[in-house]
């Protein structure tokens, strides 16, 4: 894992809880991304990643800044797909809806770079996107 993190400007872990340390975060490159997901305890915990250098840290969780959940996505692409009579979701309206979460955050730090799942009108900019 050293020789894959070493000058990496990314980490998106899948995996499981506590795989990652600090010292795994200063092999990255300066400002290092850190998407830590593993549910309910992330790969590194965002206190540990930021000791760590990381830049900017997202967990699949609640309780900290930056939650990646799939309830970002439902159920504004279930409400686009009724709407527009959608048979099949395409990788193009996945990165359409990608877009539109991403134009949420007007103003994005390294605090918040997606809205949380409880922004008024995330689902219907969601929607708007499955064409």
């Amino acid at each position: 894992m050293k020789d894959a993190l070493r000058g990496a400007n990314v980490v998106i872990g899948v995996s499981g809880p506590g795989l990652l340390t600090a010292e795994h975060i200063r092999l990255m490159a300066p400002k290092p991304i850190v998407f830590a997901l593993a549910n309910p305890v992330p790969e590194i915990m965002p206190e540990e990643a930021r000791k760590g250098g990381a830049y900017i840290v997202a967990t699949g969780r609640s309780d900290f800044p930056n939650q990646i959940n799939n309830a970002l996505v439902f159920p504004g692409v279930f409400r686009g797909a009724l709407d527009h009579n959608v048979k099949r979701i395409t990788d193009k309206m996945k990165v359409s809806a990608a877009h539109a979460i991403a134009a949420m955050v007007k103003h994005p730090t390294p605090k918040k770079i997606v809205p949380s799942i409880f922004d008024k009108g995330l689902a219907k900019a969601v929607a708007r996107a499955i064409r």
